[in-house]
């Protein structure tokens, strides 16, 4: 693994996670993180192009327009139950009868693991701001 890569997998993992949900935000982030690893090894991303933050995040959304078309054009996970253990807690896990029911009013699981990959995905720019060699 590239040693920034690892350096800013440390930093994302070091932050201070309370809760399920940014156990899961931090593991999407990892999960990203290897994508991005793996890019860089295969010479389709340039090591470079981690301090442009435009550049980052396009190679993070893998070809998709936005967090919300990676996650229903299938680039994360796809079944309900998956995402809702990545995301809850148990409490609301059975809450939800295992991502049977929808996490909320307003959005279906896709779209609430939309939201987790855009935080993400944030955890992850910052993490290269601060893992930038100055």
């Amino acid at each position: 693994m590239l040693e920034r890569i690892e350096k800013m997998c440390e930093e994302i993992e070091r932050e201070t996670r309370r809760g399920a949900w940014n156990h899961g935000v931090t593991a999407y982030a990892i999960d990203l993180l290897d994508e991005l690893n793996e890019a860089i090894e295969d010479g389709y991303f340039d090591p470079a192009g981690l301090d442009d933050l435009n550049a980052l995040e396009a190679q993070l959304l893998n070809g998709a327009d936005s967090w919300s078309a990676y996650s229903w054009g299938g680039c994360s996970l796809i079944y309900d139950y998956d995402i809702a253990k990545t995301l809850c807690s148990p409490s609301e896990l059975k809450k939800t009868r295992n991502g049977e029911r929808r996490p909320n009013s307003r959005e279906k699981w896709l779209d609430t693991q939309a939201r987790a990959l855009y935080q993400a995905a944030r955890k992850i720019k910052r993490a290269a701001l601060n893992t930038r060699t100055r």
